[in-house]
């Protein structure tokens, strides 16, 4: 990490400041006191993921996904998984396609889940269909060129 990192809260959208040196898994919110980092992927609005990806410096990895869906369901800890391998190099978040539409039409969401990979604003990559916890490392690993993340 750099020297300054920013880290998006996913419960209250509050931008956090991590100094090197301080490990960013042990990080707390200054507004409302939430682990920054927990290994489990919160499922979030489109103004708290909108934050993450424009304001946050951590690659974000986003499940794109809705509670009727059984491939979803069936990815969900597998994707749990990687969190909490990813983590903190990696942020992984959720978003419930059903209950931000408007913002899965902007984002291109045809199928579910849908995961999006995204760093500095900018999409790298995005793949469908679900997958293991192994998948979903490799995959991306590869984008980020992470090793032993």
């Amino acid at each position: 990490m750099s020297d300054e990192t920013l880290v998006v809260c996913s419960r209250c959208g509050a931008v956090n400041r991590l100094l090197a040196g301080k490990p960013a898994n042990e990080g707390k919110c200054g507004k409302c006191h939430a682990a920054l980092f927990s290994g489990h992927p919160e499922d979030v609005s489109a103004a708290i993921f909108d934050k993450h990806v424009s304001r946050g410096t951590v690659p974000v990895l986003v499940d794109v996904w809705a509670p009727w869906c059984g491939p979803c369901k069936m990815m969900a800890p597998a994707f749990e998984a990687a969190a909490r391998e990813l983590e903190p190099r990696v942020r992984l978040i959720k978003l419930n396609s059903d209950n931000e539409q408007a913002l899965a039409g902007r984002l291109g969401i045809r199928s579910i889940p849908t995961m999006i990979l995204f760093r500095g604003g900018t999409e790298l990559a995005r793949t469908s269909g679900a997958l293991s916890a192994s998948q979903i490392l490799s995959w991306a690993r590869d984008r980020l060129r992470l090793t032993g993340a």
